[in-house]
Formats: structure tokens, sequence, C-alpha cells
């Protein structure tokens, strides 16, 4: 797509071979520097990380425009003209962009580069990509088409979020209409002119059931935050017109921005030249790069000050930290070596199976462990060659007469960077008590059933006694005095009825005042959630949103309106939804979870901030999960 400068494509013409290690600037002059200052105090756009040559060039041609010389004096035009920074800027922000720009770059990431990408994610996560500088709006909608090529327009629909920015408000407008001419539509196959746009007023409108994915939005690279969790990111032809400095801060951004093993495009003029590798090449001819694993002296280079300021955190003695978190463990787990030594006990299993300190170095098979409650040997065995995750499921163990306890045990094999075996983590996870609940549930079933046939016996009789009773009223219309009789008989019965009426008719009153006493009680429920400062989502089984409070709304920006009824991972406001899914699917599968986690986030002013979040499950009458609470607060 086109080359952008800070959310905008420079005029300059395009170098035909890589980025220039070092700038070629022309003497410091402070006037000149003055003038970019003013910019940026009076109207927010920060052009110091430009290259001084070009930049000079058209500041100087717009003064010739004007008839101005002196620095100085343009500055006073400015102050007296607010007309004239329109017209700088576009004097020095040029638009030159198109649909399928570099064609060969696009279809190699169509073949190769989107199907990969596309493997990790299943059909509910979130396929969220960033085209920086979009311009008028072409690499976008490329990039959507692209994506409704590879996943169907259904999936996409439901899956697809493209983030599209640029600091100019004017093509950004032009954008969001998704109008164009025949003319920016040449580089476009005919098939997909024909199934992605739609003929208007002698104008082609890209689809509106597909345009709703493509989210437009101003954003400076240079100032402002980068869009997180991003799998696909598009900056072509963009940093070439930035000095190196600029550059590498831009491009830790980038690697912020990006999941692990996300994929950076760039332009085919551009290349990545850091002294810390951020970024490995999928393909060096075309520019596409993949985000490396950050490690020491990785990442901190590249990212400005503020974020590095964030996220760098004291966090102590780890390996102390990590040896009493696994210790402090409330389900039982033992670590055993590559070469089945115990290495790893934590208390919990030594409580329930008797182990202590001293079975730390014995071998597995010297502990009643290894075959008590179940025979472990050939799950590890198992574990460490087919190196995938075992369960075993409903393992009863007689722990002592009358005692027994159920387990669902994990076997993990612990496995390196080089595909290289560690040892194996077996964790025990007493389900006892979901067990006796089963069984009681089952004697309950029994119950039920034997109620039932004495139900129908009592049926069977009942049977039996309405036939008898039609013999005694056949009998019973022989005569005029059993005739009496039984009218008298009926009137009591309408006595009787009347008086069962009138018990009705009080039990209705009572539910009468039982249902208003509800409504109270849910109008108390629902003020208690106004009333709360910290945002409260309630979800159901199925992580639909129930309960969507103030606070919510005004952490992330979205109506109670839009949220309540939506899936969690379809909300984007900010939300970490990465990182809350496992704490929330655990929470709708363990009645008993709650945990306190910190999250970073983006918040409705589009902030990245630092959340507390608490997720406990929303269990029901009977204990089972029938829900999840999240309760998230922005902290200072």
């Amino acid at each position: 797509m086109g080359a952008r400068s800070c959310g905008r494509y420079s005029p300059f013409r395009e170098p035909s071979n890589f980025l220039p290690v070092t700038d070629h600037l022309p003497a410091p002059d402070d006037e000149f520097e003055d003038v970019l200052q003013h910019l940026k105090e009076s109207r927010g756009f920060d052009f110091t990380g430009y290259k001084r040559t070009s930049l000079m060039r058209r500041v100087r041609h717009r003064m010739a425009q004007v008839g101005i010389e002196a620095y100085p004096d343009y500055i006073d035009h400015l102050q007296v003209n607010a007309d004239e920074f329109d017209a700088l800027f576009n004097t020095i922000l040029i638009n030159v962009t198109g649909f399928f720009r570099d064609p060969e770059a696009w279809e190699h990431l169509r073949e190769h580069v989107v199907p990969q990408l596309l493997d990790g994610h299943g059909l509910e996560d979130p396929v969220r990509v960033w085209s920086a500088g979009c311009a008028s709006g072409e690499e976008a909608y490329t990039l959507a088409m692209v994506l409704a090529e590879a996943l169907g327009t259904d999936r996409f629909r439901q899956q697809v979020k493209i983030y599209a920015t640029d600091v100019d408000d004017e093509a950004l407008a032009h954008a969001r209409h998704a109008s164009y001419v025949e003319r920016d539509l040449q580089s476009v196959p005919p098939e997909l002119q024909t199934k992605y746009f739609e003929q208007q007023n002698g104008r082609y409108v890209f689809r509106k059931d597909l345009r709703r994915s493509v989210i437009f939005g101003r954003n400076d690279l240079v100032q402002d935050a980068p869009i997180s969790r991003i799998d696909l990111l598009l900056c072509r032809n963009t940093l070439m017109y930035f000095n190196q400095e600029t550059q590498a801060k831009i491009l830790g951004r980038f690697h912020f921005a990006l999941v692990p093993q996300g994929v950076l495009f760039l332009g085919k003029a551009e290349m990545l030249l850091s002294h810390s590798r951020i970024f490995d090449p999928i393909d060096l001819k075309r520019r596409i790069f993949r985000k490396a694993p950050s490690g020491p002296g990785t990442t901190t280079h590249f990212v400005t000050q503020a974020f590095a300021h964030d996220r760098r955190v004291e966090v102590g003695p780890l390996d102390q930290l990590r040896e009493h978190a696994f210790s402090a463990s409330p389900v039982a787990q033992v670590v055993v070596s590559a070469e089945d030594i115990i290495a790893l006990v934590n208390k919990q299993a030594e409580t329930v199976f008797g182990l202590s300190a001293k079975d730390v170095g014995r071998p597995l098979r010297d502990l009643d462990l290894s075959y008590r409650p179940v025979e472990l040997r050939g799950y590890v065995e198992q574990a460490r060659v087919e190196r995938k995750s075992l369960r075993i499921k409903e393992v009863e163990w007689q722990r002592s007469p009358g005692e027994s306890l159920w387990f669902e045990i994990h076997v993990n094999p612990l496995i390196d960077h080089d595909n290289g075996i560690l040892g194996v983590s077996i964790v025990f996870r007493d389900v006892t008590s979901a067990r006796r609940l089963l069984d009681d549930l089952e004697y309950a079933n029994r119950q039920l059933e034997s109620a039932y046939e004495e139900l129908q016996s009592t049926n069977e009789e009942l049977e039996t006694t309405n036939e008898e009773l039609q013999s005694t009223v056949e009998e019973l219309e022989t005569t005029n005095e059993e005739l009496q009789s039984t009218n008298e008989e009926l009137e009591t019965m309408n006595e009787e009825l009347q008086s069962t009426n009138d018990e009705l008719q009080t039990i209705n009153d009572a539910l009468r005042d039982r249902s208003s006493e509800l409504d109270q009680v849910n109008e108390f429920l629902e003020s208690i959630l106004t009333s709360l400062r910290a945002g409260v989502i309630v979800l159901d089984l199925e992580m639909r949103v129930l309960a969507w409070n103030r606070g919510a709304e005004e952490l992330w920006g979205v109506r109670r309106d839009e949220a309540e009824g939506e899936h969690l991972l379809n909300i984007d406001a900010g939300l970490p939804l990465a990182e809350l899914r496992p704490v929330v699917r655990q929470a709708l599968s363990d009645p008993a979870f709650m945990t306190d986690v910190r999250l970073p986030a983006v918040n409705r002013r589009g902030r990245a901030v630092t959340i507390r979040a608490v997720c406990s499950s929303l269990r029901a009458n009977d204990g089972s999960p029938s829900g999840a609470i999240l309760v998230m607060e922005q902290l200072p």
C-alpha cells in the first residue's frame, strides 16, 4: 500500500534501495526548528522526527508560494492566518496510495503468510489487523478483501477487526465513505470488484456488511500509543521518511503492538536497521517480518519512555517467588525430571500422599505414588514419548478404611525451546466433592424413580375406583331418593369448591405480593450495580453479558444496551480479552474459582492503563456454576 509519514504519505520520490543507516542532514537551523516546535505546540503535529532535507524543501516551497523568506516571519503568518496550517500540511504530506500496491508482495502475503497466520485462530478467536497510515482507505479495504477470501465472509464479519489509522482527518473522512471512482479500482481484479464493490451513482462503494469490520481513527505514529494485540501490522513505505532515532521508536511500538508471532509488512523501499533484533525476516525481498521473542535488551531501546516506565516493575527474587507459588498451590503437584527422578513436590502433595522433602531426588518407581492411586509410570512415559498432555479421569483412591478420594490426574510434558524433554508435571485435581455430588444426584434420581412407580400404582388404583364410582352412579339413578341424596352431595361439593376458590384467590394475592417484593429486590440490586464505581460485568455460561453497570460504561466507553446480550469476546472496547478469556472460562467451569489479576488495557479515551480485575464464579442454588462476575477498576 502507500507510504505514509506519521499517518500521511510523503510526496518525495521513493528510493530504489534500502534505507540509509544515517541521515544526511544539513547544518542545524534553529529558526527552522522553531517552526517545527510551533507546529507541534499549536496543532499537535510533531515533525521533529522527519528527515530535515526533504522537510525543509517542502516548507520553503510553501513559504515561496505566500511570498515569505524568513522563518520567523512565517511563524507570524501562521499565527495570524489559521487556514495556512492546512495549506502547509497539504504541502508536506501528500496522499499516495492504491489498491494492491506492489501486487507481487500482496500475492505472497495472501498465499503464504495469511494462511499461516489464521491456522492458530479458532472459530471464536478475534483476528486483529492494523493499517498504519491508511490515507484514503485503499490499503485497509485491500486487507479486508484478502482476509474475506481466506476466511469466508461469514467468519470475516464475526472475527476480523481492521484498525486503519491516519492523522489526516480529511483523508479519514474520505476513507469512511468507502466510495471510489472507476480509475481507483484499476488494480483490483475484476472478480473482486464484482464481489466486494457495489455501483452507486457512478461510483464504486465497498460492501456495507464488510465495511463494519474496518474501523478508522486518528493516530500519530510518533506521539500516540499503539493499538495492542495485533496479528498483522501494515506500515508500508513510511519509515524511510523518519530519522533513525524516530524509526527505532516506531519499531519499538510496533513490536509492543504485535502479539507473539505477529507479522509486520513494510514497503519495498524499507529495511529494518537496528542493533537489537526485534523482528525476524519471513521474506526479506518482500519486506515481511515476524515479531521476535522478547529478551534482555530487545524492546527497551525502542519503546517510548512512557511505555518503558509503565512496564518496569521490580518483582523481587523470582526464584524464591516461583518456589513459594508452586509450593502454595491448592492442587497437589509433583514434577519428575527427564530421568524419572522426583524434582519438585508441593505442600498439597505432601499432605495428601504423605510425601516429604526427603523424597525429592528419589526415583519415581521407589515411591508408592508411582502405582497408587493409579499406575503412573506408563502415563509418564507416554507423555514423554508423545510430547502431549494426558488426562486420567475418575481415579478412586482408598486412602483409609471408609474414606475414598477421587482424582482427575493431568500428566503434562515439560518441553524446552529446542523440543527437548525437561521433565513431566503430574497434577492431582481432587474431584471428590463433585463425585459425591454426582452420587447424591444418582441416589436422588433413584428415589424419584421409586416415587414415580408409586404414583403410577396410585393412578391405577384411582382408575379402578373411578370405574366403581361410575357403577354406583348408575345404581343411584334407579330411585328418586338416591337421586336426591346425590343432589345434596353435589351441593356440598359446590360449597367446598367455593371454599377452594377463595383459598386460590388468597394464594393469588400472596403471589402478587411476592412478585412486587421481587420487583423491589431487582430494583435494589440494580441500584447497587449502578452505585458501584468499579466496572461490573456479569456473564452467563456462554460468556454473554447479562449485566453491564455504569462503572463499566465509564471505563470502556460502551453503553449498557450495546453490551448486554453480546458475547464478551465480541466487545471491542480495549478490554484485555486474550488475558481475560482463560480466567473467565475457568470461573465458568469451577464454582469455587476466584482470582485477582492486574492487566494492561486501553480505556475509553484510548489510553494505555493497568486495571485490577477480580473474577469469580457465579453459582446457582445447587452450587454449580451459572456464570461469572468480573469486577474491574483502573489503577492509578
